[in-house]
């Protein structure tokens, strides 16, 4: 049984590369990658490619000096070394001719196939658009290339290949730009390689970032890791010779081999611990190849019964694979001399798709299920981004819910049925609800984790089932948004909540709209549609809808709407003093994204009440003796006479100040009085003592309307410790 001793990345020994260029010599790098797998005439139209992209950066030179179209070539090396299509590496060699040279995605299109140019375009920046800042450019460039991505994954592929070789170049850029790049690569470029399963392209690209991010940090970790390696090359030639004569024992044939981790694992590692390097004793790891999958169980076995397991740390990949379809057995052991002992377990084909991930398709031309499947999560994962998308989001914010999803941490949930779901790590039950299904989410009112009932806030770890209770009338809440992680949550929570503002200032307007005509004795529904398409044009607006919104919104008064759309109907006269005639606008209650209840009054049903027009806001609702409508002049023209539904089912808070005697047991009474009145306690909370007998303690309740709280207050009354009970209106 064949196994790897040296493990020490100093002591490896440069292979002698090909020369790089000319690119279609025989002897060439790419050339020798092409040939691998690739047909004679593929092989050609990729020389092409090669000739177009050579002439169109003919006199353009790199930072470094060398000539441009060593950049391109060499991304097409590290494209092919995945066996990506031709088409795929025409586009790594022609990635950069329409940013920087007169060639047009159309030529390209016309030179070699429509492929090639989509794949160009998805690959090509944003250029000719101006932004308000660069950080508004490159987030906006992240959104095309991840769409682009999105319809074909090997845009993204090539893109990879693209930054690697940038990040291999690096020292050549000035500090601030080279901080920049690496940083954006460890945002984006390196959680997208390890979401896409491209395990060693990740592994390089979180090194090269890191390297340049913290060079000092990364300087001296790798200088203690090569002063640790001769006190622990016994430790571990011994570990690994332990290994292989256990899984022989076994009769389990294996191939064994060290690694050692790289900087930025470990420094990783010492942040999470908040430890220093000289505690941290696993900077090897271990990994076990095996013929099948059974084996990997006995290997297990194997192991652990040479070497004690530590408690918490083993982890079944195989039974539930990463999201990214990573399968392997993960288990940490107590080693000689008490050095803990990393080791991962796999069979050799979960082996290759851990270092390929989803590129696998393309590496290995192979028709295993498990690649099938991975391609299937990739596409859904992929579906995802444009679910996002679909949001009117601007693009910072979509990159904010991209960089949530690519967070490499993730927890694995079920539902009740069993279904896997990964979810990032700090997931909440919503989070969860929503990637099951949107309408799920949209329509959650509980939870039950495990069998028992949580909060909707509560987060998930691995290992629970959960089960979503829903409810047809129910719909999303704003604060949601105030604990959600995941991006499809935060995006459609924000897309139900503007879609239904947007019907709640619909219907509000059409409400404040009807009003005013009828003022004026026209019927609303005698208004002809050609009567709405004239008003429509002369407001330069785009439907009947914008029109009621922005009366809702205050930005067109509803008696001059009115008055111009009598005025389009022939034979009508109006007077402008007939707005005085206005009905009252009736509040529901219900209206929570077009009407607000002001926060200086807090009005409730039985309460007298105005609306003030807010422009761009809406209708706020006050109490007829709010201290607001006497300090500030406010346009009357704005205020409309509103007044309560009757019977309307919502809760509206109500804060109230009790002044009580300093007793024990005073809080649960209070609390019981409450509880027997039907109503609920929100919040509460003591004033700070003054030292007498007596202690202010604030209430925030539910009520229906002023007849409710009434009965809270006689309720509280009977408790004869109680010597003040004050609703506050006011905020302070």
């Amino acid at each position: 049984m064949p196994k790897t001793a040296k493990i020490n990345k100093a002591d490896k020994v440069q292979e002698e590369q090909p020369p790089l260029l000319p690119a279609d010599k025989p002897n060439s790098r790419l050339t020798l990658l092409l040939k691998e797998y690739l047909q004679d005439d593929e092989i050609e139209s990729i020389w092409n490619a090669y000739r177009l992209s050579k002439k169109a950066h003919e006199g353009q030179k790199r930072s470094s000096g060398e000539d441009y179209i060593t950049h391109p070539v060499s991304v097409a090396c590290i494209a092919a070394k995945f066996h990506l299509d031709a088409a795929s590496i025409q586009a790594a060699l022609l990635h950069d001719v329409v940013e920087d040279t007169s060639i047009t995605v159309e030529e390209i299109e016309k030179n070699f196939n429509p492929q090639v140019a989509q794949l160009v375009g998805g690959l090509s920046k944003l250029d000719k658009i101006n932004f308000d800042d660069a950080t508004h450019a490159q987030a906006e460039n992240f959104r095309k290339m991840l769409l682009a991505m999105s319809q074909d994954v090997r845009v993204i592929l090539v893109k990879l290949s693209d930054r690697l070789h940038n990040m291999q170049t690096l020292n050549h850029l000035k500090p601030s730009k080279r901080i920049r790049i690496a940083q954006e690569t460890t945002d984006i470029y390196s959680p997208i390689a390890n979401r896409l399963g491209l395990n060693s392209l990740y592994q390089e690209l979180e090194d090269l970032a890191f390297r340049h991010i913290h060079p000092l940090r990364y300087k001296t970790i790798n200088k203690a890791i090569l002063a640790a390696r001769g006190n622990r090359k016994e430790v571990v030639g011994r570990i690994l010779d332990d290994i292989q004569k256990k899984l022989k024992s076994f009769r389990i044939k294996a191939k064994v081999s060290g690694r050692e981790k790289n900087e930025s694992s470990i420094h990783r590692k010492m942040l999470k611990k908040h430890t220093s390097f000289s505690q941290i004793n696993d900077i090897y790891a271990f990994r076990v190849i095996v013929e099948d999958q059974n084996d990997c169980y006995l290997a297990l076995g194997a192991l652990h019964s040479l070497y004690k397991p530590i408690a918490g740390k083993f982890k079944d990949y195989i039974a539930i694979p990463k999201a990214n379809g990573y399968q392997s057995l993960h288990t940490t052991l107590f080693g000689p001399f008490g050095t803990p002992v990393e080791v991962q377990i796999r069979t050799d084909s979960m082996h290759k798709l851990a270092e390929a991930g989803v590129a696998a398709h393309w590496l290995y031309k192979t028709k295993d299920a498990h690649v099938t499947q991975l391609q299937q999560q990739t596409n859904q994962w992929l579906k995802k981004l444009l679910e996002i998308q679909s949001d009117d989001s601007d693009s910072l914010e979509f990159l904010e819910h991209l960089k949530v999803d690519l967070f490499p941490d993730e927890v694995y949930v079920f539902t009740p049925k069993g279904k896997i779901f990964a979810l990032p790590k700090g997931s909440t039950t919503i989070d969860f609800a929503y990637a099951v299904h949107t309408d799920v989410g949209n329509s959650a009112v509980a939870v039950k984790v495990n069998q028992e009932l949580v909060p909707l806030r509560e987060e998930v770890k691995t290992g629970d089932h959960i089960e979503i209770i829903t409810a047809p009338l129910a719909k999303p809440n704003p604060a949601w948004l105030n604990f959600v992680i995941t991006g499809k949550a935060r995006s459609q929570i924000r897309t139900y909540l503007r879609s239904a503002e947007s019907q709640d200032l619909v219907v509000l307007g059409n409400s404040m709209l009807n009003n005013a005509l009828k003022a004026f004795h026209i019927d609303p529904n005698a208004i002809k549609k050609k009567y709405w398409d004239k008003l429509i044009l002369d407001y330069h607006l785009k439907s009947k809808e914008e029109v009621l919104t922005e009366i809702a919104l205050g930005k067109k008064i509803n008696v001059m709407v009115a008055h111009q759309l009598t005025s389009i109907m022939d034979g009508v006269k109006k007077t402008k003093t007939q707005s005085k005639f206005l009905d009252v606008i009736t509040i529901k209650g219900s209206e929570d994204m077009a009407v607000e209840l002001a926060s200086c009054c807090h009005p409730i049903p039985g309460d007298p009440i105005l609306g003030y027009i807010n422009k761009g806001k809406g209708l706020i609702i006050h109490t007829h003796d709010c201290p607001v409508i006497r300090k500030f002049n406010l346009d009357p023209e704005r205020w409309v006479d509103v007044e309560w539904e009757p019977n309307s089912d919502r809760l509206y808070k109500v804060s109230l100040n009790i002044l009580v005697s300093n007793e024990r047991g005073m809080l649960a009474q209070m609390a019981a009085a409450i509880s027997e009145a039907s109503s609920n306690i929100e919040n509460v909370n003591l004033e700070e003592s003054d030292g007498s007998n007596f202690v202010n303690i604030n209430f925030v309740v539910q009520v229906k309307n002023r007849i409710h709280l009434a009965e809270i207050i006689r309720s509280l009354r009977k408790i004869n410790k109680i010597s003040r009970i004050t609703r506050v209106k006011v905020a302070k």
